[in-house]
């Protein structure tokens, strides 16, 4: 059969392929100790990227569109608002005309149903495609810098998120305490310390405790109050009713239960001057005395909303990341400075994407585990043998570490695409192993000597092994050079089969031969196929009785 020139030039590479490989493979044999250097090398090196690599939930993405929240003072009517709505729609169309926005849509308030306060809002913006502009990290730092002089309100740039679909900002720091005041403290710490270091990579560092909200307190003088007959319920009952409404009783009319309300004239309760026209009736002389005598009024900001988390106090600092800042350093960055600026009592926590984030680490970092646990007991069981799927399963810190070092050449990140990859790798890598020790073991058992079995078994292996990486490593091809929606994770689980595997195959094909030289030596019984028939023959022959 004719030959062309391709597979006679294929067949030559893997010829000479094979003769270089055996001549390196004594080599490694012979001086097999400096391989072991080599594999404690990369061991350190895993290690070493773990801790260099960014960590996060998900890598950013190119979404098509993002949301501009739009924050107004507390109190804000709509038509306060409408001003900025319709300012921050004129900046926006300009992007429209160059060539980046498709659409832009203005809602107010941002709630949806009833609402009780219009001072927020959001803008929806909707790019155009992919090929026709800019990437939206840079359309969103234009929008940031086009809305960032306008004197009533706040505008912030954020990228819905991959997972949940949350219109929020990632970082959500959660401080847990006893008290609000007590938190308000702890809070003004970590934003002043925040300020000082130059915001740690954070951007529109906010919180959902704002004092911004004008409250009266009022202090009843009980001394005096007593003195003149005037009860403190007849106090609070003359405020509640003046000032909100209480409900004194129902009537009937036609079958119907209506309440009855009393309540004061609204228009003369605009400023806290109203006590002095206030007067309450003594139990004792039934006289009216002046409100105003028996109270002090004092006028401060508190919070509209008192939230908690997890049934306890908290308030939560919510921030977007800088270009660059991944979410395990911003977190890590606060947490740090948290132990620094917080007493021991402080309770620390997460929610929204952050909280998202710490679950997804610690459950995929548990999946590879468990993965790994469960391919060498599946190997123990095909090899009848704990040695054997021990020097398999030295190819998986091989894979892990070329797949930490494609994301750390590329400029990428560990998040759950990349850990859902070296989860991927733990399958890929020990087939290399499987191939190397399962041939070695059977010319082994033909009779062939340790040393002749294990160097045939690899040279002999090495074209498959070729093989099958070639076809993987081109199978990711297309994930690396992905473009458009979706890109992003894409090519973090092909940067991850890629690298991982190449490497892998590379240093799998010494420290393989090398572990199963030193291990597996003392392993097994070989002989030839007879003796081995002869053997099982006698074990299934029927038990003679001795004479």
């Amino acid at each position: 059969m004719h030959e062309s020139r391709i597979s006679r030039g294929v067949q030559w590479l893997l010829d000479r392929s094979q003769t270089t490989y055996r001549r390196w493979l004594c080599r490694a044999l012979r001086f097999r100790w400096l391989v072991v250097g080599l594999f404690a090398l990369v061991l350190a090196l895993t290690a070493w990227l773990f801790q260099q690599l960014p960590n996060e939930y998900t890598p950013r993405e190119d979404r098509g569109a993002f949301f501009v929240l739009i924050e107004g003072p507390p109190g804000a009517t709509f038509h306060y608002m409408q001003d900025y709505y319709d300012e921050i729609e004129t900046r926006l169309m300009s992007l429209v005309d160059a060539g980046d926005i498709n659409q832009v849509s203005i809602r107010g308030p941002r709630g949806f149903g009833n609402v009780e306060n219009f001072n927020d809002g959001m803008a929806i913006v909707t790019l155009n495609d992919w090929g026709d502009r800019r990437s939206a990290w840079e359309i969103m730092a234009d929008v940031r810098q086009r809305l960032g002089d306008l004197p009533g309100v706040t505008a912030t740039p954020v990228m819905r998120q991959g997972f949940g679909g949350r219109v929020e900002k990632p970082v959500q720091f959660v401080i847990g305490g006893s008290t609000y005041d007590q938190l308000v403290d702890w809070r003004d710490r970590l934003l002043e310390r925040i300020r000082k270091d130059g915001n740690g990579g954070l951007e529109a560092v906010d919180s959902d405790y704002k004092e911004t909200q004008p409250q009266l307190r009022i202090r009843i003088d009980y001394n005096r109050a007593a003195a003149l007959g005037v009860t403190v319920s007849t106090i609070g009952n003359t405020l509640e009713t003046l000032f909100g409404g209480r409900n004194v009783t129902t009537y009937v009319d036609n079958g119907e239960e209506y309440d009855v309300i009393l309540e004061g004239e609204r228009e003369r309760q605009r400023a806290p001057s109203t006590l002095d026209n206030v007067q309450v009736r003594s139990a004792v002389s039934g006289e009216l005395i002046p409100l105003a005598s028996l109270v002090s009024v004092s006028e401060f900001a508190g919070a509209s909303e008192l939230n908690r988390f997890n049934r306890m106090r908290a308030i939560t600092l919510e921030a977007n990341l800088q270009n660059g800042t991944a979410m395990g350093d911003a977190l890590a960055y606060l947490q740090r400075i948290a132990d620094e600026e917080l007493p021991s009592e402080a309770v620390i926590d997460y929610k929204g994407p952050s909280r998202d984030y710490q679950e997804a680490s610690g459950a995929t970092t548990f999946l590879l585990a468990l993965g790994i646990v469960v391919v060498f007991l599946v190997l123990a069981a095909q090899f009848e043998s704990f040695i054997h799927p021990l020097v398999i399963m030295f190819t998986v810190p091989l894979a892990i570490s070329g797949a930490l070092l494609g994301l750390w050449a590329s400029g990428q990140s560990l998040n759950i695409y990349s850990q859902v990859g070296l989860v991927v790798l733990v399958g890929l890598a020990a087939k290399n192993g499987i191939l190397i020790v399962e041939f070695a073991n059977q010319l082994r058992d033909e009779g062939a000597a340790f040393s002749d079995a294990l160097v045939e078994a690899a040279v002999t292996r090495l074209r498959p092994i070729l093989m099958t990486t070639v076809t993987t490593m081109a199978g990711a091809i297309p994930l690396i050079l992905a473009f458009g929606p979706g890109a992003e994770s894409r090519i973090v689980i092909g940067t991850v089969i890629f690298c991982g595997v190449a490497v892998a195959t590379l240093l799998t094909l010494f420290i393989v031969p090398v572990a199963y030289d030193m291990l597996a030596r003392h392993t097994g019984s070989p002989g030839d196929v007879g003796q081995r028939l002869e053997r099982e023959l006698n074990l299934d022959a029927p038990t003679r009785e001795r004479p």
